[in-house]
């Protein structure tokens, strides 16, 4: 529960603190990148709370992860980027806590 809660609040103090003239729109524009779950429909099963996303689903390749950092230097991109990136912190260190 946390977890999905983080997907949430940092998102919105990185806006806040970064995106201050646009903190709303560049809030909902990273929770939407949360859209990147959705690859784990593919898995069997759905949902495993002992399996690790990164390296597993194919939007949580290291491959897909490299890219995200690549959209940083499009201006236009970078808000979804970093929303991406984020997500993918996250999902790491969930990787790690028990």
């Amino acid at each position: 529960m946390i977890h999905i809660l983080l997907h949430f609040i940092v998102p919105a103090l990185f806006s806040f603190f970064f995106y201050r003239h646009m903190a709303t729109k560049a809030w909902l524009i990273m929770i939407a990148t949360m859209m990147v779950d959705l690859d784990h429909l593919i898995a069997t099963p759905i949902y495993d709370p002992n399996r690790c996303s990164i390296g597993f689903h194919p939007l949580h390749s290291y491959i897909a992860i490299i890219i995200y950092f690549i959209l940083l230097y499009f201006p236009k991109a970078r808000i979804v980027a970093i929303g991406l990136i984020i997500h993918m912190a996250l999902d790491f260190i969930d990787c790690y806590t028990f």
